[in-house]
């Protein structure tokens, strides 16, 4: 916990609030912020305000908290151990701090920090580790050296000697649609503390690079039509890793679980008795269309967004994919690794019902600096594909709003 020099510094405590009172004058969006890190604590938190914010009722509904929906008044901070001023009038204020003073109760005024007898910290959690940082009511420098702080403890730039025990198994770990600020603070946090990482191409390649020298990395590239791990070797390098101690991150990219074959590799790992931490990512299939300004849903234009394969054909006897189904449908379709196969997918689509002007989207490499977006149509995708180059990997969205974004001008 850090402070700056001052002529009277405060004094950094923590306390355990658990099942103890907690006053809260006040229920609006200060309030509302508040009170999330009070709730977790396990405090018996009690709201005193005539209005508060939806979020704050929603709490109240829930039993998290427990609302009085009226003014402050005398009395109301008997038996408390904590009080908090957080309304828009200084007088209401005041008095809470008045009585909080005379009750010898520690205060929090949120509009004037320096008139109650407490402060909040920019605070934040790391593995258990409560960060508080102050700075004398620069609320705006404490708030960028807290997440400095953190963003260094979670990408293992400040060491954390004490963290408790090396982590065991393997964690699959969804690195998002490739942009490396798009990978879950959990997901960097865990690959922080890799002593191995199995990561594939499509995975944020540039988070390796910060892993110190010390750490495996293993390429399982899965490239189109190239070069290729087998699954089997995936399974026995995480297994073989795992068993000799090492903490082992599986980096994927999008999620795991979607068509990235993640649970296959938790079921060996369970067979073989690894434990196993899976950690979702941001999927391709969602997140690729919306830096190209197109929302899979729209109110109004799509009640229905279905993500398919397309590592097969429509014809293929492999294929699980009812594509005569699909063509009914009036929503979003979401295609993954289907780009060179458009031809096969646009003619299923249009022979099953679907209007050969339907809008098309096409990005390759989303969220990359390489990202590149291609429009048009059902008719007419597979050709302008081919004319433009466009290659895996690459997100096709084929329904109405895939040609919303004309309407950005």
């Amino acid at each position: 916990m850090l402070s700056p020099m001052a002529a009277e510094q405060h004094y950094l405590v923590g306390l355990d609030l658990a099942g103890r009172r907690v006053v809260v004058v006040g229920g609006g969006t200060v309030a509302q912020r508040r009170l999330p890190r009070l709730v977790s604590s396990g405090a018996s938190i009690e709201v005193v305000s005539p209005e508060v914010t939806p979020s704050v009722q929603a709490m109240a509904e829930a039993g998290e908290i427990t609302w009085h929906r009226r003014p402050y008044r005398s009395g109301d901070l008997a038996d408390a151990w904590y009080v908090l001023c957080c309304t828009s009038v200084t007088e209401v204020n005041a008095a809470v701090a008045e009585e909080a003073e005379r009750l010898r109760v520690f205060c929090v005024r949120a509009d004037a920090g320096s008139a109650g007898s407490a402060v909040t910290p920019a605070s934040g959690e790391y593995e258990g580790l409560l960060v508080g940082v102050l700075a004398g009511g620069h609320h705006q420098r404490s708030a960028a050296v807290r997440d400095g702080l953190l963003d260094a403890l979670r990408e293992g730039r400040v060491a954390d000697q004490a963290r408790g025990p090396e982590l065991p198994g393997v964690a699959l770990v969804g690195g998002g649609p490739g942009d490396p600020e798009l990978i879950t603070v959990r997901g960097r946090r865990l690959l922080a503390r890799a002593d191995v990482v199995v990561a594939d191409r499509l995975g944020p390649r540039e988070l390796l690079d910060e892993l110190p020298a010390n750490v495996t990395v293993i390429d399982a590239a899965k490239i189109p039509y190239g070069r290729s791990a087998s699954q089997d070797a995936i399974n026995d390098a995480l297994i073989e890793h795992a068993k000799a101690g090492k903490f082992v991150v599986r980096l994927k990219g999008g999620d795991p679980y979607l068509f990235g074959r993640g649970f296959e590799e938790l079921i060996a790992c369970a067979q073989a008795g690894i434990p196993v931490t899976v950690v979702p990512g941001i999927t391709s299939a969602f997140a690729v269309p919306a830096v190209a300004d197109v929302p899979v849903t729209h109110r109004g234009v799509a009640h229905e967004v279905v993500v398919v394969s397309g590592h097969v054909g429509p014809d293929d006897p492999t294929s699980l994919t009812d594509w005569s189904a699909l063509a009914k449908l009036s929503g979003t379709i979401v295609l993954m690794m289907g780009v060179d196969k458009l031809d096969q997918f646009a003619a299923a689509l249009v022979a099953g019902g679907r209007d050969a002007a339907t809008p098309v989207a096409v990005v390759q490499e989303g969220t990359t600096r390489n990202q590149r977006v291609l429009r048009s149509t059902l008719a007419s995708v597979a050709a302008d594909v081919a004319a433009e180059g466009i290659r895996p990997p690459a997100v096709t969205i084929i329904g109405p709003v895939a040609g919303l974004a004309a309407e950005l001008g």
